[in-house]
């Protein structure tokens, strides 16, 4: 059997170790978004900010890019689905504004060439969204989810990344599945933390 060579052994522990100490838990206890103070359907005019993402995960590289598509999923079908709602409260009076501001609270996103380098090694990708619905003239927060997704770190390494990908297109769709759900009647919904396995 040929083992690899001490300076290859040497750098895999190098990058393992390097990736350790970035490690950050994220996760949630919460499963279960509750309902908003009223359903969306009550307001005639909307608004969407772009994604923010918070420090310490500002600024970096992987993180900005995850962010980007995250942002790049979410306009390709709440765009359309805004302009409809608001095309139809076009003529209301008096005009009640809602605000959505979704923020990335948290996140840890290994990008393909880290798959690549360090396999299962680099650990899990994680991201924690959350969005402030805010009723714009009063100024009173109508709701608050949260949305969590996850990729496992041996998925990740067997498909080179595309379960991490995946799961930008997740977090993605648990809000905008939220908001959907919400309009014609205050329901809530789920955050995308599986319930505990009794």
């Amino acid at each position: 059997m040929k083992h690899p060579s001490p300076i290859v052994a040497i750098l895999v522990a190098a990058a393992a170790a390097f990736l350790g100490g970035c490690v950050t838990h994220i996760g949630t206890d919460v499963t279960q978004n509750p309902p908003p103070s009223e359903k969306f359907a009550a307001f005639n005019h909307f608004e969407m900010a772009k994604i923010t993402l918070v420090p310490p995960y500002a600024g970096q590289g992987s993180n900005e890019r995850a962010m980007a598509k995250i942002q790049e999923n979410v306009s390709l079908k709440m765009d359309p689905v805004l302009a409809r709602w608001n095309a139809a409260g076009a003529a209301a009076s008096p005009v009640r504004t809602l605000v959505i501001t979704p923020v990335v609270t948290e996140i840890k996103f290994i990008s393909g060439g880290s798959r690549f380098w360090a396999g299962a090694l680099a650990g899990s990708s994680a991201v924690i969204l959350t969005a402030t619905i805010t009723d714009k003239e009063s100024g009173q927060v109508v709701a608050k989810p949260l949305f969590f997704s996850r990729a496992a770190a041996m998925g990740g390494a067997w498909t080179f990344g595309t379960t991490d990908n995946l799961m930008l297109g997740r977090i993605g769709d648990r809000l905008t599945d939220y908001l959907l759900a919400n309009y014609e009647a205050a329901v809530g919904g789920p955050t995308g933390k599986e319930p505990e396995k009794k």
